[in-house]
């Protein structure tokens, strides 16, 4: 069976393919466009995966898309409906793109690459479960995603025993470990979907992070049962492309960092609080969900 899998639209765009369980080839559009993170649709990687094969595309059994993006459409409609007015800007600036491209991915598939074989859609976060799971030697595992946002989850937490994943458990929109780093690269000065490794880089510098620990510490509530919650007032990603707001300034103690502007041990100093809160919610949620799995697996 040939399975080719897909991710678009969002960034980074990539193409790979899969024979009988092996993976024959995977690239990022941006390696053939020079384009960096390039969200295009992936005609040369796809071009790239099918060639790999030597094969036209309608002998793919099935293509796989990333994620549902019908359902991610529904908890965005609500998402701004729930912030209406706040949200009215942005919500006009993204609906066309959802309206002409991730709504119709299956037409796309169909009209632009003359496909006419099976085309699935699968969640968001079972596609990042799935490409760690399938690509390590284990045969059974526990699982724990993080990111920004899917559908809408963020976090979803389970194992995979016999070349099977059962996902459990899962923590929705707003509240998001990766959201909560994104918005503190851009408190930082620093592009949010692309720069948060400088801020993990820009920690090691800082010499005094008590300062701003117990601050950054009070954005994330850890909760008994492994989970944990945002306080959304600090952060405005869900109404606006601007992630935090002057909530988020005022507890820091002053205003954001200007893009390539000096860096000063002030910022230094909430980049190694921030990298410090992150690490230690990530291993909180780890050592609970943990000892709950390996009773299952």
């Amino acid at each position: 069976m040939i399975i080719l899998g897909l991710s678009c639209f969002y960034h980074d765009s990539a193409a790979a393919i899969i024979k009988d369980g092996e993976i024959i080839a995977a690239a990022q559009e941006e390696r053939f466009t020079r384009k960096k993170h390039d969200n295009n649709f992936p005609y040369k990687s796809i071009n790239y995966c099918l060639d790999s094969l030597g094969i036209a595309i309608n002998e793919v059994d099935l293509i796989v898309f990333y994620e549902k993006p019908i359902i991610k459409f529904g908890r965005i409609l609500e998402q701004h409906t729930l912030h209406f007015p706040k949200s009215i800007k942005i919500f006009f600036d993204t609906i066309p793109n959802w309206i002409l491209q991730k709504l119709r991915i299956r037409e796309i598939l169909r009209n632009e690459l003359h496909y006419h074989n099976q085309i699935k859609f699968i969640p968001h976060h079972l596609s990042h479960a799935a490409a760690s799971y399938y690509t390590s030697p284990f045969k059974k595992a526990s699982i724990l995603t993080l990111d920004g946002v899917g559908e809408w989850a963020t976090t979803t937490c389970g194992y995979a025993k016999d070349h099977k994943i059962f996902l459990k458990k899962q923590i929705n929109f707003p509240h998001s470990l990766g959201l909560f780093y994104s918005a503190m690269t851009a408190y930082l000065g620093f592009a949010v979907n692309n720069d948060e490794y400088k801020v993990m880089g820009l920690s090691a510098y800082g010499k005094n992070p008590k300062e701003y620990y117990k601050k950054i510490k009070s954005l994330i509530k850890l909760n008994s049962d492994g989970s944990f919650q945002l306080d959304t007032k600090y952060f405005s990603f869900e109404y606006q492309e601007k992630m935090f707001n002057h909530h988020l300034c005022k507890l820091l103690g002053g205003p954001s960092r200007k893009k390539h502007s000096e860096m000063i041990p002030r910022f230094e100093n909430i980049a190694a609080a921030t990298q410090q809160v992150f690490e230690e919610t990530l291993f909180f949620m780890l050592k609970n969900f943990i000892k709950n799995t390996l009773l299952i697996i």
